[in-house]
């Protein structure tokens, strides 16, 4: 068991047995793979009412059963620039996540080799690529497609960023 607090940060190697306990809110961020084995679901329901499928052979199949210590820390220091404060949260082979403090404005580049995924921790920001325009607010999330591009974020607020 993990006790956690608000803005701590763990990585979840694939193949780890884990839960998100009650009273949580999470910003999850993992490889595109459409795979998740449920071992265990607490005695969850489908939208029909039926008790959720779970998957103990096929998740027996792919498990890492050495012992895992995450560590709460995160990852890197933190990066002061003008307008903004930003930190690497996670980096692994699959992704990067970046958390961004922005008092003013920021621009965030976006070029041909990923695309950027933005969520909006807390505040509020104006969020503008080429032609469109969002306000934005604690809970939004925008993907922003690769490609040589400026992502303008004007505002007062928190983003999680991740690219590939």
């Amino acid at each position: 068991k993990v006790m956690v607090k608000p803005g701590d940060v763990i990585f979840v190697p694939a193949g780890t047995i884990h839960a998100i306990g009650g009273g949580i809110l999470i910003c999850e961020i993992q490889q595109n793979s459409n795979c998740t084995y449920r071992l265990y679901d607490y005695g969850r329901r489908d939208k029909n009412g039926d008790l959720r499928e779970l998957h103990i052979d096929k998740g027996m199949d792919v498990v890492n059963i050495e012992p895992y210590f995450p560590d709460v820390k995160g990852f890197g220091k933190n990066i002061i620039y003008e307008h903004s404060v930003q930190r690497i949260l996670c980096r692994c082979k699959y992704f990067q996540v970046t958390k961004y403090n922005i008092s003013n404005c920021e621009i965030i580049q976006v070029d041909d080799s990923s695309f950027k995924s933005i969520v909006v921790l807390s505040g509020n920001c104006k969020i503008r690529c080429r032609q469109e325009e969002f306000e934005a607010k604690a809970g939004d999330s925008y993907f922003i497609t690769a490609g040589k591009k400026r992502v303008h974020v004007e505002g007062n607020c928190q983003l999680v960023v991740t690219n590939i």
